[in-house]
C-alpha cells in the first residue's frame, strides 16, 4: 500500500524533474496512451485493448508501452527538445522490478550524442539530490574487467560453452539474450558498489532502434545501485531504417512462436521529413525514487 510519506516523496521528485526540464527550455508533451498498433520489440509485449464492441465498429487498440514512437513524430516536425511524463503500459512483466504498469519519464535532446545525454542526466539527477558523480564503464570494458571475456569478439558458440561452463542455460536462438544472461549473471552484482554507472556502448546485436557504429550500438543504459534505471539511444533518424528494424523485430519473433505484430506504418509517413539528430532516453520514475534517499 502507498503511504502519504511515499505519495510526497514522489509527487517533489516529479516537480523537481519538472523544474529541471523548465529551467531549460524543454517543452513538455502529453502524446497518446491508446495507440492501433504494438510494439514489435521482441523483448516487449503490448497490451492489447478492445474498444467500442457494443456501439461499433469494434476496434483493435494497444496501451503504448512506451511514448517513443510519438515523440519521434512530434521531433520529426521540429519540435525541438521534448520531455514527457506518463504510465507505460506491458504485458507479461514479472519480477521484483518489473510492472504491467509504471511510470516513466522520456526525453529527447536535439543534437545530442550519448555523452552529451549522459552527462545532462547526470546534471537531472543532481538537481533531484543525487550528488555523486556517475562513472563511465563500456559494455566491453565491463566484460573485460569483471568477466575476463572479450564480448565483442567472441562468437555465438564461443559463449555458450562459457555459460555453459558457468553452469548457466546456453539454450538460446540469438546471441543476444546470451549476452543479457552473462551481463545479468557476471557484470551487475559489481555494478550494486557503484552508485551512479553509465555502461555504455553495447553490442550491434543489441542495438534495438539505437544508431550503430561498426560492431556497437550507439546506445547507454543507466545503473543506481546496481539497479537499471535508464535506457538511451542516439535515434535512428530515417523511415526506411526504422521500416528495416521493426522487420528484423517480427522475424525473430516468429523464430521465437512470438505473436507476429503490425507495422506502424502511420509512423513511417509521419517521419518522413526525417528525425534531426538527437539523442534520447526512458527513465522509469519508480526505480528512480527506489534509489534515491
Amino acid at each position: 500500500m502507498l503511504d502519504k510519506a511515499y505519495l510526497i516523496k514522489r509527487s517533489q521528485l516529479i516537480k523537481r524533474i519538472r523544474n529541471f526540464f523548465d529551467s531549460q527550455g524543454l517543452l513538455e508533451v502529453q502524446t497518446s496512451t491508446l495507440i492501433d498498433n504494438p510494439t514489435t520489440d521482441v523483448y516487449i509485449d503490448s497490451i492489447c485493448a478492445t474498444v467500442n464492441a457494443e456501439v461499433g465498429p469494434k476496434t483493435i487498440k494497444y496501451l503504448h508501452t512506451s511514448p517513443e514512437l510519438e515523440m519521434k513524430k512530434l521531433l520529426s516536425e521540429d519540435c525541438g527538445d521534448i520531455y514527457q511524463i506518463c504510465q507505460a503500459f506491458r504485458d507479461n512483466e514479472h519480477g521484483k522490478n518489473n510492472f504491467n504498469e509504471f511510470t516513466m519519464l522520456e526525453y529527447y535532446r536535439v543534437g545530442f550524442e550519448i555523452h552529451d545525454l549522459m552527462d545532462d542526466i547526470a546534471n537531472l539527477l543532481n538537481s533531484i539530490g543525487v550528488n555523486i558523480k556517475p562513472e563511465k564503464i563500456s559494455y566491453s570494458q565491463a566484460f573485460n574487467d569483471y568477466g575476463d571475456i572479450d564480448i565483442l569478439k567472441v562468437d555465438f558458440e564461443q559463449l555458450k560453452n562459457i555459460a555453459s561452463g558457468l553452469g548457466l542455460t546456453n539454450d538460446f536462438l540469438f546471441i543476444e539474450d546470451l549476452q543479457m544472461l552473462l551481463f545479468t549473471h557476471l557484470i551487475e552484482p559489481k555494478l550494486k558498489h557503484i552508485p551512479v554507472c553509465f555502461i555504455y556502448d553495447y553490442p550491434k546485436s543489441q542495438s534495438a532502434l539505437a544508431k550503430t557504429n561498426g560492431d556497437i550500438a550507439l546506445r547507454f543504459e543507466l545503473y543506481l545501485n546496481g539497479i537499471e534505471i535508464a535506457n538511451g539511444y542516439d535515434e535512428l533518424q530515417d523511415p526506411e531504417t526504422y521500416r528495416q528494424r521493426f522487420i528484423k523485430e517480427n522475424n525473430k519473433r516468429k523464430l521465437m512462436d512470438k505473436k507476429i505484430c503490425s507495422i506502424d506504418y502511420d509512423f513511417l509517413s509521419k517521419i518522413q521529413n526525417i528525425i534531426p539528430q538527437c539523442s534520447g532516453v526512458a527513465i522509469g520514475i519508480d526505480r528512480l525514487l527506489s534509489q534515491i534517499k
